[in-house]
């Protein structure tokens, strides 16, 4: 049964992100703002869904650390596990506004997570409110800049190729069969853990993180195949950033959210994490296939590593 769902969950995964970057492609056209716009909002909150579905769910359930575990886990899987294995299929071109504007807001909201743990050892109400207030002023900016670049005829969206279906309607199956795969997906997943006997907070970091994370992995890697480099990019970046802020904002409302046991280390591999892909996109702006090879190989050592210290 459990292996049953893990191979349900893959399927629909894959085809709401077939349908999720279509429409996503055909609504920058139709609301005439960038690819990277809509990938910086659209597709990445949508596909980020599942995080907080689950993190808040965990967190009304008391286990806080699968709530902490799965964002932290998601932004080190989005950035190593996604873009690597995004760019080993097709180099993700990045554009100039990524490294001026959106890498260091994501750069950011790592840091002040960090800093927020590390002096109160918790996320209070209080800061969770004014985490999702960022989220909202972070989203009017985007999409205001988008309509004035789009506007100076900075960037053009490509018409996708795929059925002629509502943009519309292609967003919300999407985002729909990716949350319900998602959930398919993470109950295999954690159920097998558990039969592991791995802890909560190393289910979070890496099963419930890289199952969460999968509509960001679909929605990446079909965007580059599709040559959709500033949806595939975006969609990481936004994702990020929608994780810190919108879904710990979130859970820190609902309940103060402590750091459990989230080890330092895991703090550190997601700054890390963000800020390697500086030197990565400043190189011709595109992460190649051997620089998505060492992502790949970052992450698989960082499970490792996590896995001896569970």
């Amino acid at each position: 049964m459990l292996v049953m769902q893990l191979i349900g969950g893959l399927a629909l995964l894959y085809v709401g992100g077939e349908a999720l970057v279509a429409g996503a492609a055909r609504l920058a056209l139709r609301a005439r703002v960038t690819p990277l716009a809509i990938g910086l909002t659209v597709v990445a909150f949508g596909t980020s869904s599942p995080e907080l579905v689950v993190s808040v769910g965990a967190t009304l359930g008391g286990t806080t650390d699968i709530a902490l575990g799965n964002v932290v886990g998601s932004n080190i899987a989005n950035v190593l596990l996604i873009l690597g294995v995004a760019s080993l299929i097709r180099p993700v071109r990045a554009r100039l506004g990524i490294l001026r504007r959106d890498l260091p807001v994501m750069i950011l909201c790592s840091a002040a997570l960090v800093w927020i743990m590390a002096s109160g050892g918790r996320i209070s109400r209080v800061e969770g409110a004014v985490m999702v207030a960022c989220l909202v002023a972070y989203v009017v900016w985007q999409l205001v800049t988008a309509r004035r670049e789009s506007a100076l005829g900075e960037d053009s969206v490509p018409v996708p190729r795929f059925p002629r279906v509502p943009e519309v309607v292609l967003v919300v199956v999407g985002l729909v069969t990716l949350t319900v795969g998602a959930k398919m997906f993470v109950t295999g997943a954690v159920g097998l853990a558990r039969l592991l006997h791995w802890s909560e907070a190393f289910i979070g970091l890496t099963v419930v993180a890289v199952g969460t994370s999968l509509p960001e992995l679909a929605a990446s890697t079909v965007a580059a195949y599709r040559g959709e480099g500033d949806i595939a990019i975006g969609n990481v970046i936004g994702s990020n950033v929608f994780n810190v802020l919108g879904i710990l904002g979130a859970c820190a409302v609902v309940a103060p959210l402590p750091r459990g046991g989230i080890l330092p280390g895991d703090f550190v591999v997601m700054i890390g994490a963000a800020v390697i892909l500086l030197p990565f996109v400043w190189t011709g702006l595109r992460l190649e296939r051997w620089e998505g090879g060492v992502l790949v190989a970052g992450y698989a050592g960082y499970v490792a590593w996590r896995l001896l210290a569970a």
